[in-house]
């Protein structure tokens, strides 16, 4: 790239690039650096339907779910509880438990954030992993 500085015909009025493609090289670094920082929304485990012709197990019995109905009532495992003492009864149910599963079934017209609500209180009672029932995943059933 060759540069006039003066002479017969005066200075030139050119637009410098170079700036430019800086800043558009640091600005395309730092999208690049940002991107992978974004969340990945809400990981969630789906109950699997039992094979065809098989008996249910002892594990089945064991299942914990938290539904939620449309009018709030909470209950875990069919027995109606109170949002505030939801923890304690999902530590209790689970202190001789290994595997720390839980199952959260809400109603279809039910805002997220009961569930959102449900799903932290059981992270806080020391649950690992928390899945979420949908009408499709009871049509196996």
């Amino acid at each position: 790239m060759a540069m006039a500085v003066g002479g017969k015909k005066g200075p030139k009025a050119d637009i410098n690039m170079t700036p430019m493609i800086d800043v558009l090289l640091v600005l395309i670094i730092i999208f690049m650096v940002i991107t992978p920082l974004t969340p990945h929304g809400l990981e969630a485990l789906v109950p699997q339907p039992p094979p065809p012709n098989s008996k249910p197990n002892l594990a089945d019995e064991r299942t914990v779910v938290i539904v939620l109905d449309k009018d709030g009532t909470i209950k875990v495992n069919q027995d109606p509880i109170q949002e505030a003492n939801l923890q304690q009864r999902l530590e209790d149910i689970f202190k001789t438990r290994a595997e720390r599963v839980v199952f959260v079934k809400a109603d279809g017209d039910l805002e997220f954030a009961p569930v959102a609500r449900a799903i932290d209180i059981a992270h806080g009672a020391g649950i690992d992993k928390v899945g979420l029932m949908t009408p499709k995943s009871e049509e196996g059933n």
